[in-house]
Formats: structure tokens, sequence, C-alpha cells
């Protein structure tokens, strides 16, 4: 395709665009246009490259699709849980499944099988914690999946040694007991292209052969628009030129932490294939045993840190001298920040989902979504991280904040290297762009995805309004 963006602002000069042959030709003050060129009037709104979310759960977007959500702000009680599983529930052929997302305990507690008994005793539920190492099953879902319960592994029992219906990092043995059908990609690449993102680096651990299949069939034909980074996938995998093997993605489970010795392993048999890791800390504890284990096997250029959702100031220069990328989720303060301050360590309040911090002492940070578990909409992150304000309208960490330019900085930063400068819009260019309706001082002022008009993938039109 041929096509001509005109008066449109690139890095705060008004120019023409031309994009052929998936690149960018051309730029100039004016161009005049070439037979069989389309030509788009920006009227002045800037052009970006595409942007990159740099750590997503593609597959379990578009699962979420099909569930009900269970979590703030939309259910805030037990009585709007129990009131919303019913609902699901209502009107649907006997054994199939209600499936919830978002739950948090601050609706109604630490959920067992005998709560959910309570709301739905006659459908088999599911219903997944917010921050997606858990589900809970209630008795009928128990049931329905006994035969793939693997006693000896991660199946929480009460005193008298039945299941609680808490089953944590079950997602695959789940997805398979219950049969549910494969999801379908093609809304996921949409709402993502809507967005202007044109790039994702997908954070699932271990993608197993269906989920890549899954994954690769969707990129191959174009129901998945965007250019796709794996954390999960193994070491060599052969891929679509579209597709890419990223760091290994180690995920640490908080309630149950490996020791030493074997995360210092994991991390050097990874760097030894040559390949850096990209390992899941949510906590103090998680952080500062990461550090350790890098400092028995030494760094690999690439390492980075998922979340580092509670880094004291007193680690960033471990993180700096280790070489460490730090992956982020702002808009956790907005969504989450009030629970933050009613259950969160006091010691670590101050600490959460840094990001001022780390750039002062020179830790390269991008910001990311962690969707669905967090708000897939990069520019509610983008004003999230200036605002750093939560629900009830507190500011949780001020001294956290970063202007929206440096925020969107990091959704324009390479997938191969988040938090490094942002790619720009430049005559041979990939044409992965995002044009927007108004400036972009205009558009920072106030951020939302309902300035993206155009965005363009490998120099085909992929979204346009």
């Amino acid at each position: 395709m041929r096509l001509l963006i005109a008066r449109t602002e690139v890095e705060g000069r008004l120019v023409d665009v031309r994009v052929q042959g998936g690149q960018v030709a051309e730029i100039a003050e004016r161009l005049r246009p070439l037979p069989d060129e389309e030509v788009v009037d920006a009227g002045g709104g800037a052009l970006l490259p595409g942007l990159h979310d740099h750590h997503v759960h593609l597959l379990a977007m578009a699962a979420a699709e099909h569930s009900v959500v269970c979590g703030p702000p939309t259910v805030s009680d037990a009585a709007g849980l129990s009131a919303t599983l019913r609902k699901a529930a209502s009107g649907l052929p006997p054994g199939s499944w209600v499936r919830g997302t978002g739950y948090s305990e601050s609706v109604a507690g630490l959920l067992d099988r005998v709560a959910l008994d309570e709301m739905v005793p006659d459908h088999p539920v599911r219903l997944q914690h917010r921050g997606g190492a858990l589900w809970i099953l209630n008795s009928a879902g128990l049931t329905a999946v006994a035969h793939a319960l693997d006693e000896t592994l991660d199946v929480e029992r009460d005193a008298a040694g039945r299941p609680t219906g808490r089953l944590w990092r079950y997602d695959d043995r789940l997805r398979a007991a219950v049969g549910a059908a494969p999801p379908d990609l093609t809304s996921t690449g949409a709402q993502l292209a809507s967005y202007g993102i044109t790039g994702v680096t997908d954070a699932t651990p271990d993608l197993d052969e269906k989920g890549l299949e899954l994954l690769t069939s969707a990129v191959h034909d174009g129901r998945l628009p965007q250019a796709v980074q794996l954390l999960g996938a193994a070491t060599g995998t052969p891929l679509l030129p579209a597709m890419s093997v990223g760091p290994h993605k180690i995920l640490l489970r908080d309630h149950d932490l490996p020791g030493l010795d074997h995360l210092a392993d994991v991390i050097g048999r990874t760097h030894q294939a040559g390949r850096p890791v990209a390992v899941h800390c949510v906590t103090r504890e998680s952080l500062l045993l990461t550090l350790a284990a890098l400092e028995i096997v030494g760094p690999c250029e690439g390492d980075r840190l998922e979340h580092a959702a509670v880094v004291p100031p007193e680690l960033c220069e471990a993180l700096v001298a280790k070489g460490l990328t730090v992956v982020t989720q702002p808009s956790f303060i907005a969504t989450r920040g009030d629970d933050y301050l009613a259950s969160v360590d006091p010691r670590d309040v101050e600490h959460l989902y840094p990001y001022a911090t780390l750039l002062a002492h020179g830790v390269p940070t991008a910001p990311s979504s962690d969707a669905p578990f967090g708000d897939p909409d990069p520019w509610r992150t983008i004003a999230a991280a200036s605002s750093r304000r939560t629900r009830s309208g507190t500011v949780l960490g001020a001294h956290e904040q970063v202007d929206a330019r440096i925020a969107l900085s990091g959704f324009l930063s390479p997938l191969r290297s988040p938090g490094a400068p942002p790619r720009r819009v430049e005559a041979d260019s990939p044409a992965d762009l995002c044009l927007l309706g108004e400036p972009l001082e205009t558009s920072l002022a106030k951020p939302s995805a309902e300035l993206v008009v155009l965005v363009i993938r490998n120099g085909e039109p992929v979204h346009g309004r």
C-alpha cells in the first residue's frame, strides 16, 4: 500500500510522510501525492511510532472476554459478587462453567469453595484472583476437575484434608481439565490496535505447544496484527518473522519461593544458552532473592525484572550494577492503590511500583499493562504514571510521578530493549505508526485512546476511525 500522511506533526515539525513498501519512505515539509497514493490529512495531529506494550498475557486477555468481572470497581462487596455470579449462572445449561476474573480480597476476603457454594451451588465456578496466580473453585467445580488435581502439588487443603478450592498456578491443567474452547485472539488484536499498539511482549511463562500454536496462527492470519515477543517460548523455537523469543521468564511464586542455589542454577543455565532472564518480582523478598542469585552467577545483557513492585531506594544501585531493566505497571496504582494502602506493609507503601526513582538512578524502566490483570489501555497507564492517583483520589508516592512524555517514551522503546531511547518516525524506519487527532502536547495533557485515529502496522492500516 502507498500512503501519504499530510500535515502531520513529527517531533514538533509539521510535515508530510510517505509510507511505501512497509517503510517510511520519505519525510518533507511538502510532498506531492503520487498516482494511486492514498492521502490522509492529519490536520496537525501527531504521528508516532506504534506503541509497544512490554508485558501482556495475550491468551488470558482473549479468555477474559468470556468472563464476568468480579473485582473493583465493578464489584465491591460480597453481596455484589454473589449477585454477579448468580446472574452469570442463570440460564446456563447444567454443567456449564461460570468464569470470573479480577477478584480481590477487598471484595469478600479470602474465598474458598464453601463461600462460593453459598453463592452458586448448582454450577461449576472458577474465579481468578486479580494477580493471575490463584484460581478459586466451588465444590461443583472441584468435582468437575477432580481427575486433573495433583494432590501433591498446589492443592491447598483444610484441617480435615479436603481441598479448599484454592488452586495456585493451575492455569494450564485447569484449562485442559475444563475442556474450554481455545480463545479467539481476533478482538484482542483489534483492541490493542485501537490503542495504537503495534508490538507486544507476551509474558506468559513456559508457553506450551498449544499456546504457541494459537499465537502463531493468529499472527499468521492477521487476527493478531502486532509484532509479538515471547518470554515463555523455549530457546531456539522457530517462529514467524513477526515473532521473536525474548528473555526467559522466571516466575517466582511469592508464597513458595525457590532456594537461592536453585534460582542461581536456573539463571546460570539460561545465561549459558545465550539468553537473558525476565524475573517476576512483586515483593521485597523476591527482589532480594533475585539480586542474590545474580550476584552468584553474574548478569547477562538484557536481564530484566517484571513488575519490581517493591524496590527500596537503597537497592537501586544493585540494579544498576547488574544492568537490570525494569518493566513496571503504573496503572496498578490507579486501580489497586487504595487496596495497597490498606493491606501492604507500611514500610513498602512508599516504594510501590517505583518509576521516577528508578530513572533517577539510571535504571532503564518502561511501563506496561500486564493485561488482562491490569488496564490494557496505554493512555490510561500514561495518565496513571504522571498522577499516581488511586480511585479515591489519594496520591500514592508523589515522588514517583513522571511526566507523561517520559511514560510515552517507554511505550515507544523497542521490544528487545524496554526503557531504551524511543523509536522515531524517520526515513527508512518501519512503517509501524500511530496517528493522533491532536498535536502531541495537547494529547498528553489529557491522554486518551480516543485520540488514536489511524494505526499502521508494517505499512498497512490495522485501525482507523
